[in-house]
């Protein structure tokens, strides 16, 4: 496994629509190894392929329990709502307000092409949210309500 650059906001690359995999191969699979090197070493929840200059529909999801990999996916569900702080790869050391749904769940193949549903609330639904948007061109300070102040993000950590 090797780690990838990851792409900070300004990169083009982040606001394109991203083309869907139609090959289930050992270069998929590469890359799918590849990003979850790159989460790990990152120390963050997701990954979406465009973040590292990649414009295929691929995420890795680190849930806490097992890494996910969504192959071309799409929300199927959503309910509820939440509203809190939101950071990215891609914009190191800012946090924004954003509003997604509580709840979420994804439809997607997995890296031999099979298709499976997989569902989260709270971080992972939010997450499932914004890795699905990086895949649509789109970075979450397109949609946030703002920056979080250092106060705003110290008294929500207590």
């Amino acid at each position: 496994m090797g780690l990838r650059k990851i792409l900070t906001y300004q990169d083009p690359a982040l606001h394109k629509v991203c083309k869907p995999v139609v090959k289930f191969d050992l270069r998929l699979h590469k890359l799918l190894d590849d990003m979850t090197a790159t989460l790990a070493q990152a120390n963050g929840v997701g990954l979406a392929a465009p973040q590292v200059g990649i414009l295929r529909r691929v995420v890795v999801v680190d849930t806490g329990d097992e890494i996910l990999e969504l192959v071309n996916p799409t929300l199927v569900e959503t309910s509820g709502e939440q509203v809190g702080a939101e950071g990215c790869l891609s914009v190191p050391g800012k946090y924004g307000l954003v509003k997604r749904p509580y709840y979420a769940k994804v439809r997607a193949q997995d890296r031999y092409g099979q298709w499976f549903e997989a569902e989260g609330e709270e971080l992972i639904g939010r997450c499932f949210c914004h890795e699905l948007d990086h895949l649509d061109g789109i970075v979450y300070t397109e949609v946030m309500e703002r920056f979080l102040t250092e106060e705003e993000l110290n008294s929500e950590e207590e």
